[in-house]
């Protein structure tokens, strides 16, 4: 069948573009997106040229530059073209050329797109653009999925490179390499070559080049397997979600900007470290990172882990997940029955025991509580404005806010002073002063010891 009617089907098949679409095509200068721009010219499409010189190849990446503009006086198209110095951004960011390149090439298209919406360029003037059309084909999609097995991206990456994503098209991911090859050679139509594309340097070459090469000399349909199980797990991974969702729904408990997970219900799901690693992935945790969510589950109460927008903290039987600098989240409870509590700033031990006046102490980092006038639960928590207390020694009350900087603490100090309260009324504030209502007394007979340890 003729490329174009491919073309047109499957673009009409997947609903990708309407012809009134003014596209942005993201030309190289390769065989693959000269093609894509024929195409689209033969099917009647309005549409931009935009070209990326990443200044990696010296006169080479100029030649290919030159020759895209060339190709926008062709088609009589608009022009936009962008000069990247990729290395040395990419050694500033301590990133590789390939993902630098990449990373630069969408956060152009997508500016471009973003200025056209806003009529901010006059060379999109004729044909403002709202998609963006890349020139990927069966053959990359291929060797996408190959990378994504052995990086390890799970489902997800086993799906491939769909045809649409918001903004972005890939209207010839229905075409193999040599299909496109053979419409360019029918068509006359010229194009460059990237001399580095027979270099395995990068990934993708060493996929293309090497891996491909081999495994289908070995298994001759390869490819075509590969291409079928894109679609098997495609639908796949609608089930998966589907499924996901479902556990989301029933384990996520939204409490202000929290999430609270019920760990009875979480550990009679399976398989536990899947459903628990697709709920945290989106409060910025890895994958490597499940394990230890996992292993919280058989963790003293207030032991935690981060990521860079969240931390997730066990309190008794619930696993909390609250933004870093939510003041407000880190609530901790403390039974009777606890023997120690681990939060941000260290640890607190629990010890209840008969009170003899040898055993009192003066070190600020131990809280000497007179037993009977406590009531559990005690709450662990950061102090916030507002909170009072009455300070060893004295029958008034005084606010922490004034309290701390009578210690002239510096403001990070105070930022990180925690409370224990009890019944709304605090009882420590945690290695500093004991609450002057709760002090042991001459009628002591049982102490409630707490040793903070940083």
């Amino acid at each position: 069948m003729e490329l174009l009617i491919k073309f047109k089907q499957f673009i009409q098949q997947e609903n990708l573009v309407q012809k009134n679409d003014g596209l942005l095509l993201a030309v190289s200068g390769g065989v693959d997106s000269v093609v894509l721009c024929e195409l689209c010219q033969q099917a009647g499409y309005n549409f931009v040229i935009a070209h990326c010189n990443f200044q990696l190849r010296g006169e080479e990446s100029d030649r290919d530059e030159v020759f895209v503009a060339q190709l926008a006086s062709k088609y009589n198209v608009s022009f936009l073209v962008k000069k990247f110095d990729t290395l040395a951004i990419a050694k500033s960011a301590k990133n590789s050329i390939e993902e630098t390149a990449r990373e630069l090439r969408y956060q152009w298209f997508y500016q471009i797109l973003d200025n056209s919406k806003k009529n901010l360029d006059e060379n999109l003037a004729i044909y403002p653009v709202n998609q963006l059309l890349t020139a990927h084909h069966a053959d990359d999609n291929i060797e996408t999925v190959l990378m994504n097995f052995f990086r390890g991206t799970g489902i997800k990456g086993l799906r491939g490179i769909l045809p649409k994503q918001g903004k972005i098209v890939r209207p010839l991911l229905f075409a193999k390499r040599l299909e496109i090859e053979a419409f360019a050679a029918t068509h006359l139509l010229t194009y460059v070559t990237d001399s580095t594309n027979a270099a395995n340097d990068y990934t993708r070459n060493f996929f293309r080049n090497s891996i491909i090469p081999q495994v289908s000399e070995r298994y001759p349909a390869a490819k075509e397997n590969v291409l079928k199980n894109i679609q098997r797990f495609t639908a796949v991974e609608m089930l998966y979600n589907q499924a996901i969702a479902l556990h989301k729904k029933k384990l996520m408990e939204l409490k202000g900007n929290e999430v609270h997970i019920p760990m009875l219900k979480l550990l009679k799901t399976a398989p536990l470290p899947t459903v628990l690693y697709e709920i945290i992935k989106d409060f910025g945790f890895t994958a490597l990172q499940t394990e230890d969510a996992v292993s919280l589950l058989k963790s003293d109460t207030g032991k935690y882990i981060q990521s860079a927008t969240h931390r997730i903290f066990k309190n008794r039987n619930w696993l909390i997940i609250t933004p870093v600098n939510n003041t407000l989240s880190v609530n901790i409870l403390i039974e009777a029955s606890d023997k120690k509590v681990v939060f941000e700033q260290g640890e607190i031990a629990i010890q209840i025991k008969t009170f003899t006046q040898q055993q009192l102490q003066t070190d600020s980092t131990i809280a000497q509580l007179d037993a009977n006038s406590i009531q559990f639960p005690l709450l662990l928590r950061k102090w916030k404005q507002g909170d009072y207390f009455y300070p060893l020694g004295m029958e008034k009350q005084k606010k922490i806010s004034r309290f701390l900087i009578d210690q002239k603490l510096s403001l990070s100090q105070k930022e990180n002073v925690w409370v224990i309260e009890m019944n709304k009324k605090i009882v420590w504030v945690a290695g500093m002063r004991i609450d002057n209502r709760f002090k042991v007394t001459s009628n002591t007979t049982t102490i409630l010891n707490l040793t903070f340890k940083r």
